[in-house]
């Protein structure tokens, strides 16, 4: 009986324990994290192109919240999915932002190194959550 109890105790602790989990889960905004990592440091936290290492660049960041504005009001999906991603920069020239794709593909094999992962997924999944982030930065 005593054996029961506690197999029924730490069931009831294991679903509390998951449904906290859960719960941390679901408030976890991808992109946004995505972007006050590796964006907010060029484009500033609200996405305006003041970020603190602007002065250092060659040309300044652009305001990511008019990007929609400037292209006649139409937010640019597939032109920021190539720029973050940057598997079309030539290999000889300037680009002025980090290629993300490779740093995305670098961070899943460090994170998934004995498991089998889809790396195209990885990398597809925190720039699209990037982009919905940046969407909803765009002025009205």
């Amino acid at each position: 009986m005593e054996l029961v109890n506690t197999a029924k105790k730490s069931m009831l602790l294991l679903l509390l324990c998951s449904g906290a989990v859960l719960a941390q889960s679901v408030n976890t905004d991808l992109g946004k994290r995505e972007f006050q990592t590796n964006c907010a440091s060029c484009h500033g936290v609200n996405g305006k192109g003041n970020g603190p290492l602007g002065e250092l660049l060659r040309r300044s960041a652009p305001d990511l919240t008019t990007l929609t504005k400037r292209n006649a009001g139409t937010f640019p999906v597939s032109r920021m999915y190539e720029v973050i991603e940057g598997a079309n920069v030539p290999s000889h020239g300037s680009r002025d932002m980090p290629v993300w794709g490779d740093d995305y593909r670098i961070r899943a094999a460090e994170y998934y190194a004995d498991m089998v992962y889809n790396p195209d997924a990885y990398v597809r999944t925190h720039i699209l959550a990037l982009i919905d982030y940046i969407s909803r930065l765009q002025e009205r």
